[in-house]
């Protein structure tokens, strides 16, 4: 019986070797070559944004606003939800205003399952920008990169808290910058995004494929109409974030500076013929009555070429140079008026539209 079966089985491995040297082209689906072996192994993995989520989810927070129900005013209830990012081992969270705004209480919950109540340092509700603080051990904290500068094209990811699903990652790309005609007052440049963000994702981070804070999300745009609208959502661009942070941090608010003027761009033809040799200038639209550029000497029609040392080579750094003045002090603002240059000195005001002070621990 023995012999019976060596016999049938080497009979099966010569039928085998025989059909495989008859038909050679099965013996690449047999035996697998060299090449085919270092073609595998040296075949390109797939596209992944796995590290980059690795290094920024765990600082992605969820945060829940909760108030005093009306009924009873000893019982808190959940009221709001939205995601925040945790900025430094200080344990300070940035989020949004509008997600903190109404609160009594914030709780936050970090992806490693601890759960802490906030202090709110501060908030800013033309930025939208809110500061929070947990007192915490090894927190982890979202890399940043200073020298990042958003461009179109940009792959992104936005990581949130969406309806409360718990955390979720989506992917688009930066399909354009400095977009100022949703802010309340035309002035702050936000990054426009196809990634999508949804209820729930504001506060959260926008990252890029390194996993570097890129801005933090804030809004979707919605259409007062019956019209659907996908693939257009907004962020705080990251310097932006930083910049109203530390302001917060120290103050407790935002303190800006401010003028009075309105004004536009001139283009550099215009700028040569009416101002002279300068690289750019602010022609004066209007003067508020009895305000800093007023009692200095501004008037409508004036074209402000210098501030400072800063050339005024655009409205947007013109209005950056005079926020970020502190107020009660002064500068120096070179004009051309008529054809002649002339030099005013203004004081700086306190611009206090839209001022939310700092409203303690919740």
């Amino acid at each position: 019986m023995l012999r019976f079966l060596l016999r049938s089985v080497l009979l099966g491995l010569l039928a085998a070797a025989l059909v495989i040297v008859v038909v050679p082209s099965l013996r690449s689906k047999v035996i697998p070559t060299s090449t085919q072996q270092s073609q595998s192994e040296n075949s390109p993995s797939p596209m992944s944004f796995n590290k980059a989520v690795r290094r920024a989810a765990p600082a992605v927070v969820n945060i829940y606003s909760r108030q005093y129900s009306e009924e009873d005013r000893s019982k808190l209830k959940t009221q709001g939800l939205g995601s925040g990012v945790i900025v430094s081992d200080k344990g300070y969270i940035i989020t949004n205003y509008h997600v903190v705004a109404s609160a009594d209480q914030v709780i936050v919950a970090l992806q490693d399952g601890r759960v802490a109540s906030a202090q709110l340092i501060g908030q800013d509700r033309r930025t939208d920008i809110a500061v929070l603080q947990i007192s915490m051990s090894d927190l982890p904290v979202i890399p940043l990169n200073p020298n990042y500068s958003a461009k179109v094209g940009d792959v992104v990811l936005a990581i949130g808290n969406p309806y409360n699903l718990g955390q979720t990652t989506t992917f688009g790309i930066i399909s354009a910058t400095g977009r100022s005609s949703i802010s309340n007052d035309g002035r702050q440049a936000f990054i426009q995004t196809d990634a999508a963000i949804n209820e729930g994702n504001s506060g959260g981070a926008l990252v890029n494929s390194k996993g570097e804070l890129v801005g933090i999300n804030t809004a979707s745009f919605q259409q007062a109409t019956d019209l659907e609208t996908y693939g257009i959502s907004f962020a705080i661009p990251q310097k932006l974030v930083w910049k109203i942070m530390n302001k917060i941090i120290a103050d407790g608010r935002v303190i800006r500076g401010y003028i009075g003027v309105d004004g536009q761009d001139i283009s550099s033809m215009t700028n040569r013929l009416l101002a002279g040799n300068f690289n750019g200038g602010i022609i004066v639209l209007g003067v508020e009555p009895g305000g800093p550029a007023d009692v200095g000497g501004i008037k409508p029609q004036d074209i402000i070429v210098k501030i400072g040392d800063m050339v005024a080579d655009n409205r947007q750094n013109v209005m950056d140079a005079i926020t970020d003045a502190r107020p009660g002090s002064k500068v120096n603002i070179m004009i051309v008026r008529d054809g002649k240059q002339k030099q005013l000195t203004i004081k700086i005001g306190e611009d206090n539209r839209h001022l939310t002070h700092n409203q303690g621990a919740r």
